[in-house]
Parts: C-alpha cells; structure tokens; sequence
C-alpha cells in the first residue's frame, strides 16, 4: 500500500474526547472485512459420512489421548451388556448413537444413513477384523478422530 491511499480514506474532525467507540466503518478500501474462518470439521470417512469423534465424548472440548482412554475406561462397562470385555457390533452402535446424538439430537437410529455411518465406523475401529471391539481399539479409533 501507498501513503496516498491512506491520505483518501482519512477524515479529518475536530478534537474532541470521545465517550463512545464505535465499530469500523466496512467500507473503508484499506481495510477489508474479513470472513470468518471456517470451523474444522471432524474426520470424514471416504463416503463423507462423519465419524464420531473424542470432542464428542467429552462435551466438544479439545481432548488428549488421555482423556479420551479415561473416558472409555470409565465407559466401556456401561456398553459391554454382556461383560465379556469387547463390544459387539449392537454394543459399539449404542455407545457411538449416544456420542452422535449428543452432539446432533436429530441423529436417527433407525435410519439408512445412521446405519451405513455406524458400519462404517465399526469397520473402521475395529482394527483386528475379528467383528469385536476391544478398549484400545475404542480408545485408538476416538483418539484418531479429533
């Protein structure tokens, strides 16, 4: 920038003290508006169907490995109905419903979307292929997510 283009913008007024601020003008051609920045958005899967994510798990603050390892820890029994130490594909639905729902009350369980979103995650946490998810497997697929 030149010093004339801000020698076009200026206005001169008297000296006075102000009480008041008031906000920029939005047409001044030295300074534009700028937009918001975009907020960031979760993983997306290849589909683009959100995963849920360990923000989510923790009441969308910005958490660590650790916290979210807790959170599961503290967790996990509530999901195993069965207590074998794994969840079962119904078990990981429920937990990951409730994490979806939390952070999007419209969620559906029974719909086309919610149902291809929950295989899709599933496949995606569990890492051993062996149709169960372990706590680690939980706590490693949550902590990719944020």
């Amino acid at each position: 920038m030149s010093a004339p283009v801000f020698a076009q913008g200026v206005q001169t007024t008297p000296a006075t003290p102000q009480t008041t601020q008031s906000a920029p003008a939005t047409t001044d051609p030295v300074l534009p508006v700028q937009p918001a920045p975009p907020t960031p958005q979760s993983a997306v899967p290849a589909d683009s169907a959100a995963v849920p994510t360990a923000e989510s798990a923790v009441a969308a603050q910005p958490t660590t490995g650790t916290q979210v390892a807790q959170v599961v820890s503290q967790e996990f029994s509530s999901y195993d109905k069965d207590g074998d130490g794994v969840l079962s594909a119904k078990e990981f639905d429920s937990w990951m419903i409730a994490l979806k729902s939390a952070s999007d009350p419209s969620t559906k369980a029974t719909s086309p979307a919610t149902k291809s979103w929950l295989n899709k995650a599933f496949a995606q946490a569990d890492t051993d292929k062996n149709k169960k998810i372990s706590q680690s497997e939980l706590t490693g697929f949550l902590s990719q997510q944020g």
